[in-house]
């Protein structure tokens, strides 16, 4: 028999990658290669490439991140403010994809 070799993928990259990121903007930015997700807030650089790489078996060229401030907004006249939230913007190699609506493999 066959052995099938699969890439373990570990459950740390899951607790890396919050969710992806979908916005107008976000896809704009498909057009480049580039695939945005909202990512924990003490994940690194390295951590993020290694997590999309190992989840969606892509190469990954670059990682940039920024941090949303949360909005002060009210609510029956009270103040309270949005968490705060990462984002990474990842660039894949030419050639790759994502295809964020499907989910993983």
């Amino acid at each position: 028999m066959a052995k099938q070799q699969h890439k373990a993928v570990d459950n740390r990259h899951y607790d890396v990658i919050v969710a992806p990121h979908i916005t107008e903007k976000a896809t704009m930015l498909s057009e480049q290669n580039a695939v945005v997700f909202q990512v924990s807030r003490d994940a690194s650089k390295p951590q993020i490439k290694a997590a999309v790489e190992a989840i969606f078996d892509t190469k990954v060229v670059s990682v940039n991140t920024l941090v949303q401030k949360g909005k002060t907004k009210r609510w029956k006249g009270a103040p309270y403010q949005r968490s705060d939230l990462k984002k990474a913007i990842v660039t894949l190699a030419e050639g790759q994809s994502i295809d964020i609506t499907e989910g993983a493999k």
